[in-house]
């Protein structure tokens, strides 16, 4: 059976996300849980406020859930019978692929989906199990790269040995590939993955819930600054470097949000980690980990800070810049991936080498040291964020690539030449 998207115009579209193991319904900042699961959430979001019904497909990882889950209004979350039905780490998956293939091919013969669009390396390899058998429309987001993984974890890197050649061969099977910033564009270049293939389509950011205007989170009255750091308890993310850095930085507080809830944190081996860092440098009193948040309590707490730290060692796109630079905060990252996309030096913050204290402790001196700096930095984050990162204007630009892909099959020369295309603007 051929399909192709079956209308060229601005007919409504199925379309089918796929999403392994990052479900839009589980709960954020645990170690398998983060950016994806919001991407996922907010462009499902976004793409059914312009018109579009939307199916995810993730994994079954718990007994006691439903079949499928309506998410919102034109979004419905179906929870997928591959491996056993419990928490199963990401990096052990790969094993079930075939049958979460299988079940999309069982479902998708009966009903298939006008265009498929998987997220991650893991959906790749399902869904190509399907597409090339049904022969649909199929759009690829990678959200991380082996390549780089490896690079920047060496041994300790627990992906499966064949991530890198199965993240190859799905940039090269699949209609266009949906990278998140002209790093990774660099980077599918060097695996083999010629760049004409791609179309540069962001991670994008709510500004109505992230926004300068609302409450935010009391702070300790015994500091003159405060900075903040959000995300998974990880070591690539760099708390240790911000740890580090915020024993030269005196007079401020360093508030850690992320992993398992507060009450929690001591049974997380990297929340363990990161406070004997912080013993041994001195600071302990003034890291504040607050655990894992939810709902309003995560823009209060950005609202508070004077500046929002994001020192990964390396960051396929990073979705904390965007949430900072929403709330009107400028941010001081490192100068990896995504975030050389997001952050403009000089402008919404700075940029800094990864894995430098000094660097990182420099930068955040400076700026605290100059508030109306810092006040123009975060207006110009503001205005950033609200033209270029709003989600209506990501799923625009997704829906633009899911179309193209339809004019690519019609004239299969249109689509594969030529330089990456920056789909967002």
């Amino acid at each position: 059976m051929t399909s192709t998207i079956r209308s060229h115009g601005p007919r409504p579209l199925s379309v089918a996300l796929v999403s392994e193991h990052a479900s839009p319904l589980a709960s954020l900042g645990t170690v398998d849980a983060g950016g994806q699961n919001v991407h996922v959430a907010c462009l499902a979001g976004a793409l059914a406020d312009r018109g579009h019904q939307v199916a995810v497909y993730t994994r079954r990882d718990a007994r006691r859930v439903p079949d499928v889950v309506e998410l919102r209004p034109g979004v419905r979350v179906h929870h997928v019978p591959a491996g056993p039905p419990e928490h199963v780490a990401k990096d052990d998956l790969l094993p079930h692929m075939g049958a979460f293939g299988t079940w999309l091919l069982a479902e998708w013969r009966e009903r298939p989906p006008d265009v498929v669009h998987s997220h991650f390396w893991m959906s790749g390899v399902a869904s190509l199990v399907a597409v090339r058998d049904l022969k649909l429309p199929f759009l690829h987001t990678y959200h991380a790269l082996g390549t780089v993984k490896r690079r920047h974890q060496g041994p300790c890197d627990t992906s499966p040995p064949q991530r890198i050649a199965y993240e190859r061969d799905i940039g090269l099977r699949c209609d266009r590939v949906l990278a998140t910033c002209r790093d990774e564009v660099d980077e599918l270049v060097r695996m083999g993955v010629p760049a004409g293939r791609a179309d540069v389509v962001p991670c994008g950011v709510d500004p109505e819930r992230f926004r300068p205007e609302g409450s935010r989170a009391g702070r300790d009255p015994r500091y003159r600054h405060r900075l903040v750091q959000l995300g998974r308890l990880v070591p690539r993310k760099g708390t240790a470097v911000s740890i580090a850095a915020l024993a030269l930085v005196p007079d401020a507080e360093l508030v850690v949000v992320g992993g398992p809830p507060a009450g929690r944190l001591d049974e997380d081996p990297e929340a363990r980690r990161l406070r004997a860092l912080a013993r041994d440098a001195g600071v302990a009193d003034r890291v504040r980990f607050l655990g894992g948040l939810t709902g309003e309590d995560v823009p209060a707490v950005l609202r508070s800070a004077d500046l929002v730290l994001c020192p990964a060692d390396y960051e396929p796109f990073g979705i904390v810049p965007l949430e900072a630079m929403a709330c009107g905060r400028p941010v001081v990252a490192s100068a990896v991936g995504g975030q050389l996309d997001t952050v403009v030096p000089g402008e919404t913050g700075l940029l800094v080498p990864p894995g430098d204290p000094g660097a990182l402790a420099g930068a955040v001196s400076e700026l605290l040291a100059r508030p109306a700096v810092r006040a123009a930095y975060g207006a110009a984050a503001r205005s950033r964020a609200l033209a270029l990162y709003g989600w209506d204007r990501v799923a625009a630009a997704t829906e633009r690539s899911y179309r193209s892909v339809d004019s690519a099959r019609r004239s299969p020369t249109a689509a594969r030449t030529g330089p990456a295309r920056t789909a967002a603007a």
